[in-house]
């Protein structure tokens, strides 16, 4: 199983990214794919995921809005689309997957997690 993200960088706040999850190694409709972010200092935080088998998704409050997750199965790639960043929205962000994981499920249920991709935010 492999979990490469991609996307991140530097933008200002009130801008936009897109951060790309490829995947490998595994049934992509059979799992859950997630989003979470580690600020310096902080713990990792959930951020959306989403349903392999059935595109359904999820939000966390903090993000609600804003980011955007969709996945494009034959591509076995998921994206998050964020709009409207703020300074506080700079993280590390990772992906995760998970065999059946239930949707707004902790970072604990997840098996597999991605390297992580930079995103800074200025003000």
């Amino acid at each position: 199983v492999q979990l490469v993200e991609s996307g991140g960088g530097l933008v200002q706040a009130g801008g936009s990214l897109r951060l790309s999850c490829a995947a490998s190694g595994f049934t992509f409709d059979d799992y859950t794919i997630a989003w979470f972010r580690q600020a310096p200092g902080k713990g990792r935080e959930g951020i959306s995921c989403i349903s392999g088998s059935d595109d359904r998704t999820y939000y966390y409050d903090s993000v609600k809005g804003r980011f955007t997750m969709s996945s494009d199965n034959a591509k076995k790639t998921v994206y998050l689309q964020m709009n409207s960043l703020k300074p506080e929205d700079k993280a590390v962000y990772y992906c995760a997957e998970g065999k059946g994981v239930q949707l707004n499920s902790s970072r604990y249920e997840y098996d597999y997690w991605g390297q992580g991709t930079q995103v800074t935010v200025s003000s």
